[in-house]
């Protein structure tokens, strides 16, 4: 990765020259590009068109690091699509609506910036007391889903992270009673989308320091003031402490997500216990071997 101003795209200019701060790039960049591979991210096409992707900009750290790290990979010819950053402006408070579209032009990098005032819907049918972010979340991706079409992308990429992923697979097991979470791809309910999720395998505190490093403009995400209590932050409390009582624990549970053993769980929709057998006497040959506990 050379920092020459000629053989770097715009959203690195002015990167620190740390080796610190190298080694973070170097990393985030390769750890993209493994999920983006393991994954299957690029979609080959039977006509040989490139893909083009809907890069989805909120204006917050993740969302800048996906940025700036998708345009990374696309200059150095190891992204073979095309992408269109977007931002939806949902009318919500003190929303600093020129920030992104200055920082895009200023970057060069193509975009499209849509207002829809989903504030005031969410304000409306939320009761009093409860949090926004639910309604908001499922109102966004519609209008998101709806301009990755107009716009001709097959999909549409998201910024969420490493511990996004964790701390979702905690909020299903203590709140909704399922062992799930945020898959790194995916295929939209109407089965015309993908969704990706490129940082995948990236820190959150590694997002936090690469955009802060490059100085981005970052806009908060709790401008609607309906974050105070939230489920997410007590599971995000609760990963903190296991962090700080054993450093490198969000980094094991997260390949545990990785390494899911369907015979050591308990839902006969995943593998056939109905169907499981003890090894017959004196029959090898015709025996299946039964899983083993590790």
């Amino acid at each position: 990765m050379l920092d020459d101003p000629d053989d770097i795209h715009a959203l690195f200019q002015g990167a620190p020259r740390s080796t610190e701060f190298r080694k973070l790039r170097k990393r985030i960049v390769r750890q993209a590009r493994e999920a983006v591979e393991d994954f299957g991210m690029v979609e080959r096409r039977a006509d040989g068109a490139r893909p083009r992707w809907l890069v989805c900009l909120s204006g917050g750290k993740d969302s800048y690091t996906l940025l700036a790290v998708l345009h990374e990979l696309q200059w150095r010819g190891l992204l073979p699509v095309d992408l269109l950053a977007c931002n939806l402006d949902q009318g919500q408070p003190g929303f600093p609506a020129t920030v992104l579209p200055e920082f895009l032009e200023k970057m060069g990098v193509p975009h499209r910036v849509e207002y829809q005032d989903t504030y005031s819907v969410v304000v409306d049918k939320v009761p009093a007391g409860r949090t926004y972010c639910a309604l908001c979340s499922r109102l966004r991706r519609g209008h998101l889903y709806r301009i990755a079409r107009e716009e001709g992308c097959s999909a549409v990429v998201l910024g969420h992270h490493r511990d996004d992923i964790l701390e979702t697979f905690f909020m299903n097991l203590f709140h909704g009673g399922r062992l799930a979470t945020m898959p790194p791809k995916l295929v939209n309910e109407e089965g015309d989308l993908f969704v990706y999720r490129p940082l995948a395998y990236v820190a959150e505190t590694d997002c936090e320091r690469f955009a802060r490093a490059m100085n981005y403009p970052i806009i908060p995400c709790d401008l609607c003031g309906s974050q105070d209590g939230l489920q997410r932050q007590q599971v995000k409390q609760i990963l903190d402490g296991w962090e700080k009582n054993s450093p490198g624990r969000r980094q094991v549970m997260f390949r545990a997500l990785m390494n899911a053993r369907p015979s050591h769980l308990l839902d006969p929709k995943l593998f056939d216990f109905l169907g499981l057998e003890r090894r017959p006497e004196g029959d090898d040959d015709n025996f299946t071997e039964i899983p083993r506990l590790r």
